[in-house]
């Protein structure tokens, strides 16, 4: 999983400027965890690591260059995502 992981967070800092790679990767394995998550819920079978890392793409794809203003407005994920000017990538 870190190999899907890995990828999706080179597309997101592809994609937005203002997040550092430890912030992009909390991103990416939020994300995922969400989605996987929300669809065991609704009772759905388990499609594998292929097809969430296309939901994830697409999702990085539509969002990912304002997924940093979020998080400023959400402090459910504040703390997730604290912007560390010092380690932008």
């Amino acid at each position: 999983m870190n190999d899907y992981h890995e990828r999706l967070t080179k597309i997101l800092l592809d994609k937005n400027d203002y997040l550092s790679y430890g912030q992009a990767r909390t991103w990416v394995e939020l994300l995922w965890d969400d989605f996987e998550t929300t669809y065991a819920k609704a009772g759905r079978e388990y499609q594998g690591n292929e097809m969430t890392e296309k939901v994830i793409r697409q999702w990085i794809e539509s969002y990912g260059s304002s997924l940093h203003e979020f998080a400023n407005q959400n402090p459910k994920y504040m703390h997730y995502l604290k912007q560390d000017k010092n380690k932008l990538h």
